[in-house]
């Protein structure tokens, strides 16, 4: 995730490629949207900050890493397929 055309200029500051799915990066896109955070970079900043600080929640990452890796093989329902099947409705 590198975010071209940046000018920060603190030397404290490194920059970090991270290769993820396009399908996952909607869903992180989603996310930092509707919690309000100012950019993708604040919100992955703030997410690893929670798992180093809270190595205990560790397994809600992992967890989410196997569902995107079983969506990616197609092995994956959607939220529509899940909501007909136990006959919710969010309206």
């Amino acid at each position: 995730m590198s975010e071209a055309g940046s000018n920060n200029s603190d030397p404290e500051i490194e920059r970090i490629n991270l290769r993820i799915s396009r399908s996952f990066r909607e869903v992180v896109d989603e996310t930092w949207r509707e919690r309000g955070f100012n950019s993708r970079s604040e919100f992955i900043r703030y997410a690893l900050r929670e798992s180093v600080n809270h190595p205990e929640g560790a397994g809600f990452w992992k967890d989410l890493a196997i569902s995107e890796a079983q969506f990616d093989e197609g092995e994956g329902r959607s939220s529509d397929e899940i909501k007909a099947e136990y006959g919710t409705n969010d309206e």
